[in-house]
């Protein structure tokens, strides 16, 4: 039996956006008005506001053949939180567009709308707001996070100094190889519609896809370590992209080791199988989410003692430009080969 469909248009805009948004919570004490009025009212008590905006386009960021929508809902939130994170900021408070076309149901957004209330209830976020509107076709997702930052606590891409340790959070390469067993098996189904996917035991890089964290927590962890770091930016299109970001903001260079890159176990066991080498996965994979960050060296003792956080080189002059140690101790110069928004 199909399950029970609602069209979209027996609802209206504004009885839709009532209807998505009946159960929305507040859990800020910052949050004065939400939802329901021509703008949202929000009290920092005396922080300093950080505001970042992302858009997700059907086709381009996801494909909904192998993206459920409720984790779809999730990561829309996730991928803009971890931007507030980057600035060494608390997400507070997001703001949610959606483009839809009458190919939608409103059980199928009730399932988006879903993920979204779980990542905002993970995170500690109210939704305040948001617009929806036709689309001819795709999926369009805008989210804007705001988040709060003692005053002059926020850091940016350009602060490092030389000599600064090149650090980041978690491990790195998962997500790209999740995109690569989802693809094979998408393309396996195509050919043979009776062929189910077979994703055993690869729970964890599929996870990094589709399910993505924002580290709200190592931001927590540096504050409590009283560690401020002098310039941080998120692991979004690839590590040696986002170094190369922090080099030219910074005006530096920079010695990045590969022994030092961390990986989760399943990671290299799945670069192997797809003949591709970890480091490569890291390097130019992307929507890792972690954070990459610079810190003084004299902060080293205490960043040690942290399983999430691996020092992977240092700063340098910029004329010495940003190299790359290899396992075998070879250099070769950093480039960036990640994913480019407009590229052919």
């Amino acid at each position: 039996m199909d399950a029970e469909r609602t069209e979209i248009g027996t609802l209206g805009e504004f009885g839709l956006i009532d209807h998505l948004t009946k159960n929305n919570d507040t859990r800020q004490a910052g949050t004065i008005l939400s939802i329901g009025d021509d703008a949202a009212v929000i009290d920092q008590f005396g922080k300093q506001s950080v505001i970042s905006s992302d858009m997700l386009v059907e086709g381009i960021h996801f494909d909904l053949m192998y993206t459920p929508l409720k984790h779809l809902g999730y990561k829309s939130v996730v991928v803009n939180l971890s931007d507030i994170c980057a600035m060494n900021a608390t997400p507070t408070h997001i703001t949610l567009n959606i483009g839809i076309s009458n190919r939608f149901s409103v059980e199928a957004l009730e399932e988006f709308y879903e993920g979204v209330y779980a990542a905002c209830e993970q995170y500690n976020v109210d939704l305040v707001g948001g617009d929806t509107v036709s689309s001819q076709k795709g999926f369009i997702i805008s989210v804007t996070a705001i988040g709060e930052v003692t005053p002059n606590k926020f850091v940016t891409r350009k602060g490092a100094g030389k000599g600064d340790l090149l650090c980041v959070s978690g491990d790195l390469g998962a997500a790209y190889l999740g995109l690569q067993l989802l693809e094979r098996e998408k393309k396996i189904f195509l050919e043979n519609s009776g062929i189910q996917p077979d994703l055993d035991n690869r729970a964890y890089v599929v996870g990094r896809l589709l399910k993505p964290e924002a580290r709200v927590d190592i931001v927590e962890w540096l504050a409590e370590q009283d560690i401020m770091p002098t310039s941080m930016m998120d692991v979004s299109d690839g590590l040696s992209s986002e170094i190369l970001h922090l080099c030219k903001q910074s005006k530096l260079g920079c010695v990045l080791h590969e022994d030092k890159i961390p990986f989760h176990d399943e990671t290299r066991e799945v670069a192997y199988k797809f003949d591709i080498d970890p480091t490569a996965c890291a390097l130019s994979g992307g929507e890792d989410y972690e954070l990459l960050f610079t810190v003084k060296q004299e902060d080293y003792d205490k960043l040690r003692i942290s399983e999430k956080i691996s020092v992977i080189g240092y700063m340098t002059e910029e004329s010495e430009g940003a190299q790359l140690i290899t396992r075998n101790g070879n250099k070769h110069k950093l480039i960036a080969q990640g994913w480019t928004a407009f590229g052919q």
